[in-house]
C-alpha cells in the first residue's frame, strides 16, 4: 500500500483538489486530557505511529504542488 501511494502520480486537478480537502495537513489525534484545568494525561499523535499517514501527507503535498505548479492555482485555502 505504501509503495502504491508513493507511485501515485497526480494529473487531474479535480483529484488533486479532492485529496487536498480529504487529507488533513495536521495530525488530528493528539489530545491533552484536562481535569479542572490541570493536564491529567497527554495522548500522543497516533499518526507518528502509523507509517501510512506519512505517505498520505506526501500524496497531499504532491497534489498541492501539482495545483500550484501545473495548474497555477492559489493553494492557500488548503493550508
Amino acid at each position: 500500500m505504501r509503495d502504491w501511494l508513493d507511485g501515485l502520480e497526480i494529473h487531474d486537478p479535480q483529484l488533486a483538489r479532492f485529496l487536498c480537502k480529504m487529507i488533513s495537513s495536521q495530525c488530528p489525534f493528539e489530545r491533552d486530557v484536562t481535569f479542572f484545568g490541570r493536564k491529567i494525561v497527554h495522548i500522543p499523535p497516533m499518526c507518528k505511529m502509523n507509517p501510512l499517514y506519512e505517505k498520505l501527507v506526501g500524496l497531499r503535498f504532491r497534489a498541492l504542488s501539482y495545483l500550484a505548479d501545473e495548474c497555477g492555482e492559489d493553494v492557500s485555502s488548503y493550508i
